[in-house]
């Protein structure tokens, strides 16, 4: 009766949803500091998740200026941008306090690297969350306060690419969605977990290529997926068919959109996850987008569904 019950609230909700996303994130986040307010939204990624590590691109001396002599960071989850329409305010999601853990600094600007020290999800969806967490996704080594971390984090769409790395007989596949690249510059950012066994070949040589990808071929993406911890397959095992990079010689399925191929010039440790910044190489183009995949939490599309304004399911 119990599990009837859970069905017929929740139905069978998994912790992350894959959507679809081809026009504009609906979603906003801000960055208050001081006397200073940011919307961040574009220049934001989730890199480490061990501790959770946010990355925050300031590209304005005066606002870095400012950044480097505060200590205390907030970060806010709105579920639409600031309007001067009181009847259109946004609704926060959630919370993040962060501290600051280091930076990275490039002629074009910072790359700013937080840590987390608390977040907090809205009341309303802390009910929710509460409900979730004891009833569906509990575990022994999951705490209710990482569960709120990571609701907060994915209170934003997260970005699906997927990479490529090749040295010599062997190459890897892989997707992932904590990375991010500076707009309007050729600056890449990466969190990759230090059980991936593709991480130090790619530091050792360092070279990798991120691809721009539709969600139409998110079954095999996914299939990629299961193997970046352990050998991959051979490539005449997989079911695509595929080309090689023009600097690089990387293999990539031949139904990506675009890639960058990217020299690995810095290197940080995050805890759970290492971050590589480097700087593309080659940028080509192949197609258009059709629509890409990303990554949101179940209360954000939960509560998108209560506004009758979900992304399609991918």
């Amino acid at each position: 009766m119990i599990k009837f019950i859970r069905k017929i609230l929740w139905g069978n909700p998994k912790e992350y949803i894959t959507v679809r996303i081809a026009d504009k994130i609906n979603e906003s986040v801000y960055l208050e500091t001081g006397a200073l307010t940011l919307n961040i939204s574009k220049n934001h990624w989730v890199l480490s998740l061990d501790p959770l590590v946010i990355g925050i691109w300031i590209n304005d001396p005066e606002q870095a200026a400012i950044i480097d002599k505060e200590n205390t960071f907030n970060i806010y989850f709105r579920d639409s941008p600031e309007s001067g329409n009181q009847a259109e305010r946004p609704t926060t999601l959630a919370f993040m306090e962060l501290g600051f853990f280091n930076k990275i600094e490039e002629k074009e600007g910072t790359l700013y690297l937080f840590r987390l020290i608390r977040s907090q999800i809205l009341p309303g969806k802390l009910m929710k969350g509460l409900n979730l967490f004891f009833t569906r996704f509990k575990k022994p080594d999951y705490s209710f306060s990482r569960f709120k971390s990571l609701a907060s984090a994915y209170s934003y769409p997260r970005k699906v690419n997927l990479i490529s790395f090749r040295q010599e007989d062997y190459f890897n596949l892989f997707p992932m969605d904590l990375l991010g690249n500076i707009e309007g510059s050729n600056l890449h950012v990466f969190g990759l977990r230090h059980s991936n066994v593709a991480l130090q070949k790619i530091i050792e040589t360092g070279k990798m290529v991120v691809s721009g990808i539709s969600y139409e071929q998110k079954d095999i993406i996914y299939q990629l997926g299961k193997h970046h911890s352990a050998n991959p397959r051979s490539l005449q095992d997989l079911p695509f068919d595929s080309f090689e990079t023009e600097r690089f010689g990387f293999y990539l399925p031949e139904w990506v959109e675009n890639y960058r191929e990217i020299n690995i010039t810095k290197t940080i440790n995050l805890g759970s996850h290492m971050l590589l910044w480097g700087k593309a190489a080659n940028i080509v183009t192949i197609k258009e987008s059709k629509g890409s995949l990303f990554h949101i939490h179940f209360l954000l599309f939960h509560h998108q569904q209560t506004k009758r304004s979900s992304y399609p399911p991918a």
